[in-house]
């Protein structure tokens, strides 16, 4: 009864009241008559920035970069009903430095504080970014992730003692492709010797990858929303 949707019901009825010896005031009803009001959502997207703070790249300019990037995306999540997040990893371990919001002020408080410099735990950061997902898809189910990485692909921190860091983090992103997880990787590697490490993790993550020597706010807003 909650969901019936009156107007529609009255017009179904409405042609066949004398047939049915309609003689006064009010309306005759069959079941045939009930019309069902039906509610269209329109899903949204969850875009998680995951980014390499640690000190082996440009960490500072690159934070700045990241933080107009999320708050453009911010601005118009209420029409695109989207969310945004930030996970960076630096040091020993990763952190999720802004959960998934359309809040601008939340935004702009958490990123401030970000910091930057250490070893850089990139399976870390793809790991968290993987837990944040799975507890948002749990949330709301039919919202579609999407990760924009920024990385130069030198992970010097293994998951455990001994192990590949390297190889650590490529089979956290492949973690990500299992789970279904759309992933743009923007290779910030630079200088005149190339690893091309970036583009190893992004296959194991069935990703595109956008090189750009100097990033922008509009090249990271552009990848997350493509």
């Amino acid at each position: 009864a909650a969901d019936l949707h009156l107007p529609a019901t009255i017009a179904a009825a409405a042609p066949f009241q004398h047939e049915r010896g309609r003689r006064g005031p009010g309306l005759l009803l069959q079941r045939a008559d009930l019309r069902a009001a039906l509610r269209e959502g329109r899903e949204g997207n969850l875009v998680l920035f995951v980014v390499d703070a640690s000190g082996s790249m440009a960490a500072r300019k690159r934070m700045a970069t990241v933080s107009g990037a999320v708050l453009a995306l911010l601005r118009d999540a209420y029409q695109r009903r989207d969310k945004v997040g930030l996970v960076t990893f630096r040091s020993a371990g990763a952190e999720l430095v802004l959960p998934p919001t359309t809040s601008v002020p939340t935004a702009q408080v958490r990123m401030a504080a970000m910091r930057t410099g250490g070893r850089t735990p990139l399976a870390d950061g793809l790991l968290l970014a993987r837990r944040t997902l799975a507890a948002e898809r749990v949330r709301d189910p039919r919202r579609r992730p999407l990760v924009v990485l920024l990385t130069d692909g030198r992970a010097t921190v293994a998951t455990r003692p001994g192990g590949d860091p390297v190889g650590d983090a490529r089979r956290a992103a492949g973690l990500l492709a299992t789970d279904g997880v759309h992933t743009v990787v923007v290779d910030c590697e630079s200088g005149f010797v190339r690893l091309g490490l970036a583009r190893q993790v992004a296959a194991a993550a069935r990703a595109p990858v956008i090189t750009v020597d100097e990033l922008t706010v509009a090249d990271l807003t552009a990848a997350a929303t493509a």
